[in-house]
Formats: structure tokens, C-alpha cells, sequence
């Protein structure tokens, strides 16, 4: 007797094993709560099995749940597997992927490597959640997005840390400031200027604070912003300087803005892709992930490859 259901209903099942969420799976999957509700229904009825368990707040997978579950997940991802390797049908291949990262990151690898991973991949959707660095880490704890890039997660139990490279912090200017012709600068040199800053919420300002402890003559924040991108923004309007990650800035030739090296002392951090332990990424996710490791591989000036170990 054949069984009725189909591979939507399959993938809904798949969203909500992962999320243990109706509305957060229903979102997953591109489709209506109740549409969703109707999807889990007809499984379970076609099947004659009870796969969850439901209360107000949460999903849970039943024993018999769990064991469909990691089946589902293994068809499901060789299906994907095999319509992304096979020519043709890649370019076609629907889908969707949810990348977390500190905006910093945006310019230096988002729009490489999305612009490659679109190339090959066309139709997959690339969701881009840009968010402080607890914010990035938050979201791929709770399988909200499928992997990050960040500098911080190495130290969280539930976090796989890959490291990619490792960058200096920069003094950024206009073109026409007076520490632009300098072939370095250093903190000192910066607290003569019109010092602009990240906020103490951010991750980069407790690594300049933590760098910097006890260091005499530090620069004093006289604008103050929650991102890197604003603290350029207000840069390039000509109101001062600011420390920013390499990462950050723009290409060598842009017209306005310049970096010059930090030192005294070099302020550095390593950034990585960030996942969820014990979680198996879809091949399409996985594709992008890897994409992300390659293009790491071959970091710009003033950043080094960083490896693990």
C-alpha cells in the first residue's frame, strides 16, 4: 500500500526536528503555520505513528520521532547531494541558506564568496543575519542560522570553532588627514586626533580595552557607534579616526578612505566560521560553508592565514 505523503512533508518534519519550534519551522520552510501543522498531521496519519510530542512552548520528538529523524535527515541530505553534484541541475537546485556574521566581516568575504556561490548555485537563497558578535554566536546556538563568522566561540562548549585567518586592527582615515601619509601610527598618536569608537557592547571594543589596559595616553572616544560600517561612515563625513578590524575596510583604491597600521601595541584578532556541534549541515549550507573556507585560504594584505592548533 503506498504511503501518503511526499517530500514536502518530509522537509517540514526535517525543520521541525531541528528547531523544535512550529513557527520557527513554518518559517524555515517557506510556508503558512497552519499549512505547516496540516503537513505534520498527514505524516504522522500516513505513517500511524506519533513522531511529536506538543506543548504550549516546545516540540519534542518521540522515541519513534528521533529514530525517523536521523533517517529523514540522511535521505533528505543525499537527495540534495546528489541533484547539487550532478551538471545542470545544480543551476537549478532551490533552496535556502542562513549565514550569521559580524558586519565587519560584510565586505572582505560576504561579497566574494556569495558572488561564487551564486554563480554556481543561482537559485539557492542566502539569508545574511549581520549582528553583533554574541548576537551571530546566539543565532547559531539556537539553529537559527546554519553556520557564522565571527571572532568569538572558540571557548563555548557547543560551538565548533574553524579558524580562517588573522587580522590587525588599522588606523582609518580620510585621504586628506594628517596620519594618512604615515607609514604606521600608534595609539598615542591617535588621542591627538578626533577618536570615533565602537560602543562597550561591542566584541572589538573589549579586545582594544583588554589590549590597551593600562596603557597611558589611549584614545578618548569623542563619537561613539554600535558597528564598525557606521564608525566609517562617520570617518569618510570627516568627523576623525578610528580603529578598525582590516576586515573592514575598503579596497586600497578607494577615494576616500585609508587604513594605516596600528602599533604600539598590535592589536589582532582571529576570525572563523562558527557551527553547532553534533549538527549536520545540508549539502547546500554545507556548500557555502566550504566555500567560505576556501576563500580563506588567501587572505588580503594585512591578514594572515590563521590555522588550527
Amino acid at each position: 500500500m503506498a504511503l501518503n505523503f511526499d517530500l514536502n512533508d518530509l522537509q517540514a518534519f526535517r525543520a521541525v526536528a531541528e528547531l523544535s519550534n512550529f513557527r520557527l519551522a513554518a518559517e524555515a520552510v517557506n510556508i503558512s503555520q497552519p499549512a505547516f501543522s496540516r503537513r505534520i498531521e498527514k505524516l504522522e496519519e500516513a505513517l500511524g505513528v506519533k513522531l511529536l510530542e506538543r506543548t504550549t512552548r516546545r516540540v519534542s520528538l518521540t522515541a519513534v520521532g528521533r529514530d525517523f529523524a536521523r533517517k529523514v535527515q540522511a535521505m533528505l541530505d543525499e537527495l540534495d547531494a546528489t541533484l547539487l553534484g550532478i551538471k545542470g541541475i545544480a543551476a537549478t537546485r532551490m533552496g535556502e541558506v542562513t549565514i550569521a556574521c559580524v558586519p565587519s566581516t560584510v565586505y572582505y568575504y560576504l561579497s566574494q564568496v556569495i558572488k561564487r556561490y551564486r554563480d554556481r548555485y543561482p537559485k539557492i537563497r542566502v539569508k545574511v543575519f549581520d549582528a553583533s558578535a554574541n548576537e551571530v554566536l546566539a543565532a547559531v546556538s539556537r539553529n537559527e542560522a546554519d553556520f557564522g563568522l565571527n571572532f568569538i566561540g572558540g571557548q563555548e562548549a557547543d560551538i565548533a570553532f574553524e579558524p580562517l585567518l588573522e587580522e590587525r586592527f588599522v588606523a582609518a582615515c580620510r585621504r586628506d588627514h594628517p596620519l594618512a601619509t604615515k607609514r604606521k601610527v600608534t595609539w598615542r598618536d591617535l588621542s591627538a586626533h578626533d577618536f570615533i569608537t565602537v560602543s562597550r557592547a561591542s566584541g572589538n571594543r573589549l579586545l582594544m580595552d583588554q589590549a590597551l589596559a593600562g596603557q597611558g595616553d589611549r584614545p578618548q572616544g569623542l563619537y561613539e557607534a554600535q558597528h564598525v560600517t557606521t564608525l566609517l561612515g562617520l570617518v569618510e563625513a570627516g568627523l576623525g579616526v578610528a580603529a578598525v578590524p582590516s576586515l573592514a575596510m575598503p579596497a586600497k583604491n578607494h577615494p576616500v578612505l585609508v587604513s594605516v597600521p596600528l602599533v604600539e601595541p598590535e592589536v589582532t584578532r582571529v576570525v572563523g566560521l562558527i557551527r553547532k556541534r553534533g549538527r549536520t549541515l545540508a549539502p547546500a549550507a554545507q556548500q557555502l560553508y566550504e566555500f567560505f573556507a576556501d576563500i580563506g585560504q588567501a587572505p588580503a594584505p594585512g591578514r594572515k592565514r590563521r590555522r588550527p592548533g
